[in-house]
């Protein structure tokens, strides 16, 4: 019997804190007190886990011969041979199918969004992610499909200026991982994935910052729209932006100085600074939209 703890190590658990991403829509629209919207949230958030975990295992496997060459990648349960690609294909057939299960009572817009989520990215890990550009863009897309499935789940309409941040900072975030690919590819020789052809640091580098600007100026109108302003009663939220500017900041420097933006779920879970940027943009958001819960 296959050990369980590699088995869970092949699901990528770390990298179901991206699905967090389905409770946006209910913390951007005041509703995470609202229990129902809550708990259709969280059992959408468990279909993508799963769902997520399955495309994740068949890109491992569409990259097993790379991920051996990679400095860390070759670590993987299936690079390192610890897991067999019979077992990879049948547990990402079987958590595909458990998804399913688990969002066939939840709204059928959700279902859609959850099947094109599926479709784009075994798309992704079959072809689209040897096109540069296009790889880092259906990536950050992947991003935008829970949004707007949270926004479904929590029957919220998602606003325009949300998606574009969203798609923008998830597009900020995959040109850094790009910029380790790069690198790797200018130390050793070694392409970790074809797509690395049509990237060189100074393209990623002007790409991250554009990416970042055009974020941040995204982020600071929509807390100044008057559509925020007059749900909220305040125009406050462009406080807000101040520890938005800090992460982002900060993110830049981990990976332009320090060379450490190789994983983002990685920085998020270990970088002290990121997380009080964090930790400082949602209490500052919470008090400013639910200040109403303490009068």
């Amino acid at each position: 019997m296959k050990d369980v703890f590699t088995l869970f190590r092949l699901f990528r658990p770390k990298q179901w804190i991206k699905n967090l991403f389905l409770f946006l829509p209910l913390f951007f629209a005041g509703k995470l007190f609202e229990m129902k919207a809550w708990r259709l949230t969280l059992a959408g958030f468990v279909a993508f886990c799963l769902a997520s975990s399955a495309v994740y295992i068949l890109n491992d496997l569409m990259d097993i011969s790379h991920d051996r060459q990679h400095p860390t990648k070759r670590y993987r349960p299936l690079a390192s041979g610890s897991v067999s690609p019979s077992w990879a294909l049948g547990l990402a057939l079987g958590l595909g199918a458990v998804a399913f299960l688990v969002a066939f009572p939840l709204p059928t817009l959700f279902i859609y969004i959850l099947s094109f989520y599926v479709i784009q990215n075994v798309a992704y890990s079959l072809r689209l992610k040897h096109i540069p550009i296009l790889d880092v863009a259906l990536v950050s897309l992947g991003f935008v499909w829970r949004i707007l499935a949270g926004g479904v789940l929590g029957s919220i309409p998602v606003s325009n200026w949300i998606v574009l941040m969203t798609f923008l900072l998830a597009l900020f975030l995959g040109f850094a991982k790009r910029r380790d690919d790069v690198l790797i590819f200018l130390e050793s020789g070694k392409k970790m994935r074809r797509a690395v052809d049509g990237y060189n640091l100074e393209f990623i580098h002007m790409s991250m910052v554009l990416s970042a600007g055009v974020v941040l100026v995204c982020y600071i109108m929509y807390t100044l729209s008057e559509e925020v302003v007059a749900r909220w009663h305040t125009d406050k939220l462009y406080l807000t932006a101040f520890p938005v500017l800090l992460g982002v900041v900060r993110y830049l420097q981990l990976t332009l100085v320090e060379g450490k933006s190789a994983d983002p779920t990685a920085v998020l879970l270990r970088d002290f600074f990121i997380q009080v940027t964090l930790a400082a943009w949602v209490i500052m958001f919470y008090l400013i939209i639910y200040r109403h819960r303490f009068l």
